[in-house]
């Protein structure tokens, strides 16, 4: 037999789905080294490989086949391939910029361990895709807006979700289709360096939020009476702030988010919220050039930084905090914890808060790979994320149905069905 590579679904499938690889036709008991490579829009290339040993019968399947040292992860991971994907150039982040093509994914294998490797013995090629077949995807640009609304296939209307990102700008619109795919509406916002929004964060003005919100509240595609807002990192604040001052907001959910107003002033109408302080003696920077910001943010429960809190108290929500314990770019635990006493201090419901050990910063949906350290606009240099890329990819996982299942407990008041899909 000729070797060949074996996977399900065979050509394409979604991103945040799991893929099983398998190989068949080697040798018995021959030594093979498999390898992914993937390449972003911007040509940076991405790969993994994993060291095995072919079965008795010269089959090779991942899902029940540990991956010998010596490669990117070693043990039983039917998915390390994509998980262990790493660039290779240093500080690049894996990022879908045009959710509307996929990603192609090549997998090759290769006889022998050696470095480099042996002679190319079977490959394939794949697809891991964004949109599901049916989910529209429309650009806004109502007002002030600009946004991008994925709309989920058959009829609505949909329970609506905002999603916003953090401080490095623009549009991503990954997250968001991926969640349309499981029966949201869901607008992907940006709130600066995109079109004809503010270049950089000086400030931000809640009144564009709000014209969002209503946006989504009016939608004969939206559900209501309240929508969700789901945030990361300086997105989460901003998701904090909204539904702390703005109307029709149900379920809030901020991944490795702040309680505190950070980097920018807030204004919303008489109100201003200055940003939390920066000590720039507390960060540390390696031997590399890299740093670590984690320590470089003021406390918001002492002296005048007291007047970045954001008054979550006056929520009418639910929220839902969703933790990296190895988080470099800030202290998410003490913030989501700060918030839980804060709420409840007032009365209010105490937040569900979900801790992940060694998972970073970024909580991405599953399967992107870990970022362990890039470039951060604000800071203008290389910081380090946090994380382990093994206990990092199963927060992702774990974290993607948490999202679900709270968006769809607390905006349908039904249990999810559809998320348990992953």
């Amino acid at each position: 037999m000729v070797p060949s590579v074996r996977l399900s679904p065979a050509t394409r499938s979604l991103f945040d789905e799991p893929l099983a690889i398998a190989v068949q036709g080697l040798d018995p008991r021959q030594q093979v080294t498999l390898r992914t490579s993937l390449w972003d829009e911007m040509g940076e290339l991405f790969q993994a490989c994993a060291r095995y040993q072919a079965g008795d019968d010269g089959g090779l399947d991942l899902a029940r086949c540990p991956a010998l040292p010596g490669g990117s992860f070693s043990g039983l991971e039917p998915m390390g391939l994509l998980w262990a994907l790493q660039p290779q150039k240093p500080f690049r982040r894996l990022v879908k910029r045009d959710v509307q093509t996929p990603f192609l994914l090549q997998l090759e294998v290769f006889e022998g361990h050696g470095e480099p490797p042996g002679r190319l013995l079977a490959q394939a090629q794949h697809e891991r895709a964004f949109l599901r077949d049916g989910v529209q995807r429309i650009p806004v640009r109502e007002g002030r807006i600009r946004a991008t609304l994925f709309l989920p296939p058959g009829n609505g209307p949909f329970p609506g979700i905002i999603d916003l990102y953090g401080a490095g700008g623009g549009l991503p619109e990954y997250r968001a289709c991926l969640l349309a795919n499981y029966g949201f509406a869901v607008l992907a916002l940006a709130f600066y360096g995109y079109e004809d929004l503010p270049k950089d964060m000086k400030e931000f003005h809640l009144e564009y939020f709000e014209e969002a919100v209503n946006y989504m509240l009016q939608h004969t595609q939206v559900k209501g009476p309240g929508i969700g807002l789901l945030g990361i990192s300086k997105g989460g604040d901003l998701c904090i702030s909204m539904a702390s001052f703005l109307k029709g907001i149900t379920a809030t959910i901020l991944i490795n988010g702040s309680v505190a107003n950070v980097g920018a002033v807030l204004r919303y109408k008489d109100i201003t919220i200055p940003p939390l302080g920066v000590n720039a003696k507390h960060i540390k920077v390696n031997e590399s050039g890299i740093a670590d910001i984690v320590d470089a943010l003021n406390n918001p429960l002492e002296g005048p930084d007291r007047q970045s809190f954001i008054p979550l108290e006056q929520a009418e929500c639910r929220f839902l905090f969703i933790v990296g314990q190895d988080d470099h770019n800030w202290k998410s635990e003490f913030f989501a914890v700060e918030g839980s006493k804060r709420l409840q201090a007032h009365g209010k419901e105490k937040p569900e808060i979900v801790c992940y050990p060694g998972a970073g910063h970024y909580i991405e949906p599953p399967f992107f790979p870990m970022c362990a350290a890039s470039m951060h606009l604000l800071v203008g240099k290389p910081v380090v994320w946090g994380g382990e890329p093994k206990a990092h990819c199963e927060a992702q996982i774990d974290a993607w149905q948490q999202i679900q299942a709270f968006f769809c407990k607390h905006l349908t008041g039904k249990p999810s069905g559809t998320s348990n899909k992953l």
